[in-house]
């Protein structure tokens, strides 16, 4: 089962355990297959739509849009927090034909306008509790707020807010648009919690082998029910989540955002059977013990990890702890997986072996492919990946049929599991010698006093760079610069041994739970490197 020589090469046959199809489809077979089945819920809200109140209002929405003159292909800014509201917004979006830009608005609220702008949408549709001229500021775009949805809201074709003018929409006849595989679908953001964030485009075909990869990782069915608390404004939530509950007909479950108090009692109350997961909240379910295990949730089968490294101490810690089984995932803004450990079998320390319907590749410099268990770039191929891409500067850039290189680097082992080992933009070269801070990083992170640490370069007058250290030592816990050191060069070479350590109270990162090396090679400079 192990891909040979670096990964599945370019142009690889794709055969997907489920034929695509389009929403329209879909909510039509799980109408006539069970109506009232629960096809999302609001955990947040407290509130739920069946699959036949969801056909129906997805169907109503794409006619209100066609009725507003939305073409198909016109792209539309949806403006709002995860909530009910949103995912049946989209789905009647997508239901016109129409391209779906969920816009993160928890990300710097000062770029959601220039962002809209950039795109080119031709309407907004937002949350009423958000500030829309904020967000749509120096921008010429229409706009229509919505509040909540329910099965029997009033019909007021003239009222201000959008579910009531859908509400007055006839529910028939159907709306005769369709899309196919190679359509566009949606637009999103890269995290932009201080640097401007990027935007890709991807079609039908990118969704639907997304979440074919996610089947093929976790076995989900039509009788799962998931749960999700991260933004759908990102592509992971989107092939995580949304995708396989719209190709199987699940139940999913989300939430306004994760909650330390809240988690589990969603698992028990809703009899989750596999939750979205990430480093930071398996970190902190390990450092705030609830005293739940596996007993308690006897229907959560699996845990996810991913956006982030999970060192393999962690891993184990958590399954430990709680009883569940994780898998680590790897997957990337403008290719979905990349790779991913699998239900029926894993390695810990690894992201797994390629994902299903990855056209993955590890290479040289010169871009040829490198030898199984030699370090390469990873690069990417196939329907998984993004048509373009959009700079912080509203330039586009076209992506479609190219190999995308991720600055990743990567070893394939003898079994085909990847395990990544460090950036092309964050090696350190010291000496002439590259060297990987995420090395570092995975031995300091196992000293038992140390919850999390980095390394990065630095100029140096006679290496060119040094390695500096950052370390967050565990609560209660006191440790010193000789100690670390100590315990690091149990493992390291000398010139791979940083030559100072700063203790911080907590690392730097983006809102997706990576940390910001830059940020700290800022922190040295401002401290001119002093220990």
């Amino acid at each position: 089962m192990a891909p040979k020589a670096g990964g599945t090469p370019p142009g690889g046959t794709h055969d997907y355990a489920i034929p695509f199809a389009s929403v329209g489809t879909l909510l039509e077979n799980y109408k006539e297959r069970d109506a009232n089945k629960i096809a999302l819920v609001d955990v947040t809200q407290e509130k739920s739509i069946s699959f036949g109140e969801l056909h129906d209002v997805s169907n109503r929405i794409a006619n209100w849009l066609v009725a507003r003159g939305i073409e198909k292909g016109d792209r539309i800014a949806l403006l709002t927090e995860e909530r009910l509201e949103k995912l049946i917004l989209w789905l009647g979006i997508w239901r016109a034909g129409a391209v779906c830009c969920p816009t993160n608005v928890e990300m710097n609220i000062a770029y959601v306008a220039e962002i809209v702008g950039h795109l080119g949408c031709k309407l907004a549709i937002y949350d009423a509790d958000l500030d829309i001229k904020q967000m749509t500021e120096g921008i010429d775009i229409e706009s229509v707020k919505f509040t909540s949805w329910s099965n029997d809201i009033a019909g007021d074709a003239g009222s201000d807010e959008a579910f009531a003018q859908i509400a007055a929409v006839a529910a028939s006849p159907e709306c005769d648009r369709d899309y196919i595989e190679t359509d566009d679908a949606t637009i999103f953001c890269t995290s932009g919690t201080t640097d401007k964030p990027k935007n890709f485009l991807i079609d039908h075909l990118a969704h639907w082998s997304f979440g074919m990869s996610t089947i093929d990782q976790i076995g989900l069915t039509e009788e799962d029910r998931t749960l999700e608390y991260r933004s759908f404004g990102w592509n992971s939530p989107q092939g995580l989540s949304l995708m396989p509950w719209l190709a199987t007909g699940c139940t999913l479950h989300l939430a306004r955002r994760f909650s330390h108090s809240n988690f589990f009692d969603w698992i028990k109350k809703y009899e989750i059977t596999f939750s979205a997961g990430i480093p930071t909240v398996i970190n902190m379910l390990l450092d705030r013990p609830t005293g739940v295990t596996s007993k308690d949730v006897p229907s959560l089968r699996l845990m996810s990890s991913s956006t982030a490294p999970l060192t393999p101490e962690r891993w184990k810690q958590f399954e430990e702890t709680y009883g569940i089984n994780l898998l680590q995932f790897f997957g990337c803004s403008e290719g979905g997986w990349v790779c991913g450990n699998r239900h029926y079998y894993k390695k810990y320390g690894t992201v797994g072996p390629p994902a299903k319907h990855q056209e993955f590749l590890l290479v040289d410099e010169d871009g040829n492919a490198v030898p199984q268990g030699e370090e390469g770039e990873v690069t990417l191929g196939g329907p998984q990946c993004a048509k373009a891409s959009m700079t912080a500067e509203g330039v586009w850039e076209d992506l479609d049929g190219k190999r995308v290189r991720l600055g990743d680097l990567a070893v394939m082992d003898d079994e085909g599991f990847i395990t990544v080992t460090g950036r092309l933009k964050d090696l350190i070269i010291r000496g002439g010698v590259n060297i990987s801070p995420v090395e570092v990083d995975n031995i300091m992170m196992q000293h038992p006093k140390v919850y999390e640490a980095a390394a990065v370069g630095v100029p140096d007058d006679i290496y060119g760079e040094e390695i500096v250290a950052y370390v967050v030592v565990r609560d209660g816990e006191t440790l010193s610069a000789d100690e670390i050191n100590a315990h690091c060069a149990e493992t390291l070479a000398d010139y791979r041994l940083p030559k100072q350590f700063h203790f911080i109270d907590a690392l730097p990162k983006n809102d997706r739970g990576k940390v910001r090396r830059p940020d700290l090679q800022e922190m040295w400079k401002e401290g001119h490197g002093s220990a």
